[in-house]
């Protein structure tokens, strides 16, 4: 069984999204909900660490990214050995590629 953990990116967008939605879009129960489900999705991966596709699979970089798609969300992860690390978590729409791609410019550690 593989151990579940998140980058401080990856907490900071989940609490980005439940304000984004209980703020701007006044539905603080959808906020939960969403929330709620993203938590559940990510879970899947301690039994099954690869069930998402590579993301290389659907673009010209290779990269180790793995991704899981959470209703509007994208849960990016690569599989480390016993642990799935999530990096990330974006709305689907966004510009996710420009946002994963740009730590490519310094070698800090996510996890720090």
């Amino acid at each position: 069984m593989a151990k579940i953990r998140l980058s401080p990116l990856a907490v900071s967008d989940l609490q980005e999204i439940k304000e984004y939605i209980t703020d701007e879009l006044c539905n603080p129960t959808a906020a939960n909900r969403i929330i709620t489900k993203i938590i559940k999705d990510y879970s899947l991966l301690e039994t099954s660490p690869r069930l998402g596709p590579s993301l290389s699979s659907i673009i010209h970089i290779d990269t180790d990214y793995r991704f899981l798609v959470s209703g509007k969300y994208i849960i990016f992860y690569k599989t480390e050995g016993e642990y799935v690390s999530i990096y990330r978590i974006l709305y689907g729409a966004r510009d996710y590629m420009k946002i994963l791609f740009s730590d490519k410019l310094t070698d800090e550690d996510p996890f720090e």
